[in-house]
């Protein structure tokens, strides 16, 4: 690190796709020049009769799954960050979309809820590498519950173990990290420094021999990178702990103040969270994101509300859709 941030390397070119999120629309259409949906990208290998070819559509799932291919000069790597809900979602997703999971040289989780690792273990079969990088939060093994009006404890899936992981490895930090040789940061733990993201209160985490407010202990992670000419791109798996707070530490880490894009969940939904729409978007302009595609769990008023602030940045995402820049 060099006076305190990170040494990030600065990407030629990014491709994001979208692999597996809570909607599909292959029919909308979109003006950013940077996105290209599923059916175009079909129509134009099938040509104008690609409805009539039976070609099979990826599908929507409660969970979030999306490649990074990283371009420096006629180099490239791939990274999958995180890997949805079920258990071959993912794979069957990424088979429809012609993408051979192979060439894939690192996962990363953003946190230890299942509909971010369910796919896990088929992702890693069809890497097929010895020692596949599984970078993780210290504490993502840890139990997961979810606490109901009496204290009741609804307990989660729980995370694989080594056995099931192999041949993968797992690659555990609570500190930034850089991978993919220096072209991407994975955040490590996030801190909390706004006045209103203030998390999940029935989230619950079973450490030092009882359960836990995820309020105070979060293992949740996000993917950093940094485009030549654009600026910081961030993706975020649930932004448990914000998605300003998320934004921030991207910024503190990297010594990078220019945000070009956000991706992935901002979990703005429900009563809980529908109250901190307004901050949120309010400080989303301060930071002026020329790309803003919120995603998996954001809800459909926080959608709406970031749509109307920024109608020329906001994508609605879909399965499928391609994001290069």
């Amino acid at each position: 690190m060099a006076n305190g941030t990170l040494e990030l390397r600065t990407a030629s070119k990014l491709e994001i796709v979208s692999i597996v999120d809570n909607t599909v629309d292959f029919l909308s259409s979109n003006a950013r020049k940077e996105v290209q949906s599923f059916r175009r990208r079909t129509k134009e290998r099938y040509g104008e009769n690609w409805d009539k070819t039976n070609a099979e559509l990826p599908v929507a799932e409660h969970g979030l799954c999306i490649l990074v291919r990283i371009f420096s000069g006629e180099n490239s790597c791939s990274i999958i960050f995180d890997t949805g809900v079920s258990s071959n979602g993912a794979v069957l997703n990424a088979k429809r979309m012609g993408i051979d999971l192979s060439e894939v040289a690192s996962v990363v989780l953003s946190h230890g809820h299942y509909d971010h690792f369910g796919g896990l273990l088929s992702v890693i079969k069809a890497a097929n590498k010895i020692d596949l990088p599984i970078v993780v939060h210290d504490d993502i093994a840890e139990r997961r519950g979810t606490a109901d009006p009496k204290g009741k404890i609804r307990q989660h899936p729980p995370f694989p173990n080594l056995e099931q992981l192999y041949p993968a490895k797992i690659v555990k930090t609570h500190n930034p990290l850089l991978i993919a040789d220096g072209l991407a940061c994975v955040t490590g733990e996030i801190p909390r420094t706004t006045l209103f993201e203030k998390g999940l209160k029935q989230n619950r985490v079973y450490k030092g021999n009882s359960w836990q407010s995820e309020q105070i202990l979060s293992d949740e992670c996000a993917l950093v990178l940094n485009v030549q000419g654009k600026g910081l791109v961030v993706l975020s798996g649930c932004a448990h702990v914000g998605i300003i707070n998320t934004i921030k530490y991207a910024q503190q880490i990297t010594g990078i103040t220019k945000v070009y894009a956000v991706l992935g969940g901002f979990h703005l939904a429900g009563k809980e969270f529908e109250g901190i729409i307004k901050p949120t978007v309010e400080e989303l302009e301060k930071i002026n994101p020329e790309l803003i595609v919120p995603s998996h769990c954001t809800g459909w008023r926080a959608l709406s509300s970031i749509a109307d602030s920024f109608p020329s940045a906001f994508v609605f995402n879909s399965v499928g859709n391609i994001y290069q820049f």
